[in-house]
């Protein structure tokens, strides 16, 4: 069995030697350890002191391409060199490189085909107040929308199969974090968290720039991943809506004619002929955008079928 930990970097010649210097060279279970590095569009020597420190695989992108984007072309790249079983982490040394073992072990017992790492968030003290609740309510909603039971959404220290490595898809720019654990729960990929450790803080997140940019994107991200696949189930309740709130305008409109006031609020019965239009309007657009999620679905099919 092959084991590929990969990194995503961006400028992480500072905290790349802290990093490598935790990762396991063997581990039980496995026969070969190798370590890929990401270099996405880095202006420092990140590659330099990767080769230096005995990286066994460096891939550099030319320009910088965001997180979701480096983390793909390191699954791609593991799955070209064969490795049965891939690991992800972060450059800046986040995660305890010792719990590795722990990630990997409900996968070697065929428990699970991504294990997530859950972080200590409530005893985390570089972590404000407003993140830890932030961090929380983010997983609740993924919980909620991929029906599976991760406690810690956001965290980037996982492992995948060689299989589901090759099922995964990240349309989102941003982060790859969500939308990897809702495309599990669709596609009922076993899926485990296990509690792990996290080393003390060497530098700012870049991932989250401010508190109101990361609210914003992350709800952005959630809604456009529920929308891209639960299609259906998110026009469905776009046209409730509309539909209820037009038909409750025109009930109004009726009750006032009926009692002889209906003359002076001709806007009601026009506000709710177009609520209603619009809410028939959403329901034909979620029938559409099921169909093509069923036709994204036989795609991936094809897509997993040759990516072999």
């Amino acid at each position: 069995m092959k084991l590929i930990i990969q990194i995503p970097c961006f400028n992480e010649e500072n905290s790349l030697p802290a990093t490598l210097r935790e990762l396991p060279r063997e581990i039980e279970g496995f026969d070969l350890v190798e370590w890929l590095i990401i270099d996405d569009g880095s202006s420092d020597n990140t590659a330099e002191v990767a080769e230096k420190l005995g990286v066994n695989h460096i891939i550099k992108h030319q320009h910088n391409k965001g997180l979701a984007e480096t983390f793909m072309t390191g699954i791609k790249a593991c799955i070209k060199l064969n490795a049965d079983v891939i690991v992800n982490t972060d450059a800046d040394n986040q995660y305890n490189a010792k719990d590795i073992p722990l990630l990997l072990k409900p996968i070697l017992e065929n428990e699970a085909e991504i294990v997530i790492g859950e972080r200590p968030i409530s005893q985390t003290q570089h972590f404000s107040p407003l993140k830890k609740i932030l961090q929380k309510i983010g997983s609740w909603t993924v919980r909620l929308i991929s029906g599976t039971e991760v406690r810690d959404a956001p965290s980037g220290f996982r492992a995948f199969t060689r299989n589901t490595a090759r099922q995964l898809t990240v349309f989102n720019e941003y982060t790859y974090t969500l939308e990897t654990i809702i495309q599990a729960g669709q596609k009922n990929i076993p899926l485990a968290s296990v509690p792990v450790r996290t080393n003390d803080d060497m530098r700012p997140s870049r991932l989250v720039k401010s508190k109101r940019s990361y609210i914003q994107k992350s709800i952005i991200t959630m809604i456009r991943i529920f929308i891209i696949y639960r299609p259906l189930r998110a026009f469905a309740f776009i046209s409730l809506v509309l539909v209820g709130a037009g038909t409750a305008i025109g009930i109004r409109y009726l009750l006032l004619t009926l009692t002889g006031d209906g003359a002076g609020h001709i806007q009601s019965l026009i506000l709710s002929s177009i609520l209603i239009v619009t809410g028939c309007q959403s329901m034909l657009f979620g029938l559409i955008a099921d169909l093509q999620s069923a036709n994204r679905k036989l795609l991936e099919d094809i897509r997993m079928s040759l990516n072999k």
